[in-house]
């Protein structure tokens, strides 16, 4: 059985960090392509970041001077390290498994609240 568990999400203020992870199981997970969603009410889930199998990463042109994403394979779990939070940054935020071509998994998510 495959799961996706993401933690690390919560209320923070506006210029506050935040560090979600996202623990596999159940997947060969070294050989997966990660990433990271979000979606906000009433928008359409957009791409934050995303990292290979091989390590190479792709940030979202809106938060690439303030989010990061890295992986540890001896943990099963990919990170975003998200700082210098603004209240557009709230949303829900998903992690996905992808095995290209038609594999693909998505965990529950976990909330981002950023407000004074």
């Amino acid at each position: 059985q495959v799961q996706l568990v993401e933690s690390g999400g919560g209320l923070v203020q506006p210029g506050g960090s935040l560090r979600l992870s996202c623990a596999a199981s159940g997947i060969a997970f070294r050989l997966y392509n990660m990433g990271w969603y979000r979606q906000a009410p009433g928008k359409q889930r957009e791409l934050v970041a995303a990292i290979t199998s091989g390590g190479s990463t792709n940030v979202e042109d809106s938060v690439k001077e303030r989010f990061t994403i890295s992986r540890d394979n001896a943990k099963n779990t990919v990170y975003l390290q998200m700082n210098s939070l603004k209240p557009e940054d709230t949303a829900a935020y998903v992690c996905n498994a992808r095995s290209p071509p038609f594999t693909t998994y998505w965990g529950q998510g976990t909330q981002v609240t950023v407000s004074s």
